[in-house]
């Protein structure tokens, strides 16, 4: 393993130097006061008191715990420690060959500014102080380039660790799928140490070009005294297709903005969210689905689980722009509390400006059922396990959205550790 750095080129720096000037005029969001920030409180949160963390452990990726206990052969791997990248293997194409690009962020700019510079930051949600100190703060990253025509038969694996407690890390990440390409990329977000108390503050951009597809799973297990903030969004062109999974395990509390924008007519997007809390943690996922031409569709499909004291947000919009004749748009939000403690908001949304289109939403919230229970206890098994039974056939509806192969099993093995932890 190599640690890896690059020197910034001109207009990366300008784009940094940009955002330290931007920060000082945006405010922290307030519970009640800022817009999507109706049902998070962060009154405690000093960002001051989280300095970013400087350099990283290299060492410490080969004893950090990982998501993804199974990786099909052939995974291209990119690790970052804190804000040090460590090289596994990585692919660069040689010259007149096409092949992927995996590479620190950093680098890939300085040696592939034509690949980088006309999407780094342009695809960015909303402006928030958490998205500015991103811009100015990160430091290695993930870039994943497919050029076009290109099929990957392997998923490349994208892995932040936080290590040093007190410090804010801030991962950015950014994926280019040319027209025609087509590709698998995994990211995992884990602590070094199960108590560690840090910030992690993360952007992901990624770009889908025309006929292009991609499928993102994007999971995070932080240490449970962690807070994290995130800001995600994706743009689809004609025909795109992407299949975006993301998982919040980990972290005390924090909020993640993701959307999905369906530029092109005939772009496609799936969501398949899931959260497993206990305890007092706190997340809140905010979505948007936008649909910018005609003929686009959307599905989105979130499931929680919740335990004792948790408490968690969903709240999604479909965005119809007016010329987005021929929407095909559904989310739903589905949550399951085991605990009279447990709390959940779920707040679905419509915003549609175009007169020909089908959007749909439902949300529910409830506890078990006491029939299931009843059902399965008739039949021999105990409470506990009639309860495990109940619980997992909830969150099995989420994995049999995928069809067999590496993805479903992955996903089938993270749910049920995380059940094993928030039901012990």
């Amino acid at each position: 393993m190599t640690q890896t750095t690059a020197p910034a080129p001109v207009w990366l720096a300008a784009h940094r130097s940009g955002a330290a000037e931007e920060l000082p005029t945006l405010e922290i969001p307030r519970f009640r006061g800022t817009p999507g920030w109706e049902f998070t409180e962060i009154p405690e949160l000093d960002l001051d008191a989280y300095p970013t963390a400087q350099g990283g452990d290299a060492s410490t990726a080969e004893t950090a715990p990982r998501i993804f206990d199974h990786l099909p052969e052939g995974t291209l791997r990119l690790t970052q420690v804190d804000h040090v990248v460590v090289d596994e293997a990585v692919q660069v194409p040689a010259p007149g060959e096409k092949q992927a690009i995996v590479l620190p962020l950093d680098v890939a700019a300085a040696r592939h500014p034509e690949l980088v510079e006309p999407y780094l930051g342009k695809i960015e949600t909303a402006r928030t102080p958490f998205t500015a100190r991103n811009d100015r703060d990160w430091t290695g990253g993930f870039f994943v380039h497919v050029p076009r025509g290109l099929q990957l038969s392997a998923p490349v694996l994208l892995t932040q660790i936080q290590e040093q407690a007190g410090r804010t890390v801030s991962p950015r990440t950014l994926i280019v799928l040319e027209d025609g390409a087509s590709a698998e990329v995994w990211s995992q977000t884990t602590s070094a140490s199960p108590d560690l108390d840090a910030l992690v503050n993360g952007v992901v951009e990624v770009h889908v070009g025309q006929n292009a597809r991609l499928r993102f799973v994007d999971v995070q297990d932080l240490s449970e005294s962690s807070w994290i903030f995130g800001a995600q969004r994706a743009t689809i062109e004609r025909d795109g297709w992407m299949d975006w999974i993301t998982l919040g395990l980990g972290s005390a509390k924090g909020k993640v903005f993701q959307e999905t924008s369906l530029d092109g007519p005939g772009a496609h997007g799936r969501v398949t969210g899931g959260y497993a809390t206990h305890g007092k943690q706190h997340l809140d996922f905010d979505t948007l689905q936008t649909h910018a031409a005609p003929n686009t569709t959307s599905d989105l499909a979130f499931r929680g689980v919740l335990a004792e004291k948790s408490s968690t947000v969903w709240r999604g919009m479909i965005k119809v722009d007016e010329d987005a004749q021929q929407t095909d748009a559904f989310q739903e939000s589905r949550n399951l509390l085991l605990g009279r403690k447990a709390h959940a908001d779920a707040i679905p949304g419509l915003e549609i400006a175009a007169n020909d289109v089908r959007c749909t939403h439902a949300a529910a919230i409830a506890q078990i059922d006491p029939e299931q229970l009843f059902y399965l206890r008739s039949r021999g098994l105990d409470l506990k396990m009639a309860r495990r039974m109940v619980i997992e056939g909830f969150l099995a509806e989420l994995v049999t959205r995928f069809e067999e192969g590496p993805v479903r099993e992955a996903l089938g093995e993270i749910l049920q550790r995380r059940m094993d932890r928030v039901l012990s």
